[in-house]
């Protein structure tokens, strides 16, 4: 699967971007020399990616062949929203954020370890972990392009 970003594309994003510490430890566990692409940096885009490409969105691709989700319709390059997306959500996946714990927890209602507890009560959850986005900022970057889930389409055949 190609990714939406390189590592060195990512790299550059990241120095436009704040709170990316888990990119730039990434980057140093990895290696500042970008000839070979650093291992976790690569896993994180490529999670990134298969997590944009798990979603519906509006339209249609533009090669029915082609891997990934974008670009779509009419549109010869990636979106900008969708390149940056993919680099907050990698980001976050560095950052130790597990999308399958999140929504294990979306509806924890009490937790507690000493003096501390947590206790939530949503009634509608966060839709973006629900869809396995575990950014919100990626999520409102994506949002644009996904397809009305109460919408259905019909075909006549």
């Amino acid at each position: 699967m190609a990714n939406y970003l390189t590592v060195q594309e990512a790299d550059a994003l990241s120095l436009l971007t704040l709170n990316v510490d888990a990119w730039d430890a990434a980057k140093v566990t990895d290696g500042s020399s970008w000839g070979v692409a650093g291992t976790l940096c690569v896993k994180a885009l490529t999670m990134a990616t298969s997590i944009i490409n798990s979603l519906r969105y509006k339209g249609e691709k533009t090669d029915s062949d082609q891997v990934n989700q974008f670009p779509r319709e009419d549109e010869t390059t990636v979106p900008e929203d969708i390149t940056v997306a993919c680099f907050l959500i990698a980001n976050v996946l560095l950052d130790g954020i597990d999308p399958e714990l999140e929504y294990e927890n979306t509806f924890l209602l009490a937790q507690g370890y000493a003096n501390v507890r947590s206790t939530y009560d949503r009634e509608t959850p966060a839709f973006h972990i629900i869809a396995g986005v575990p950014s919100i900022v990626a999520w409102r970057h994506l949002l644009p392009y996904i397809q009305n889930l109460r919408e259905i389409k019909l075909y006549r055949v």
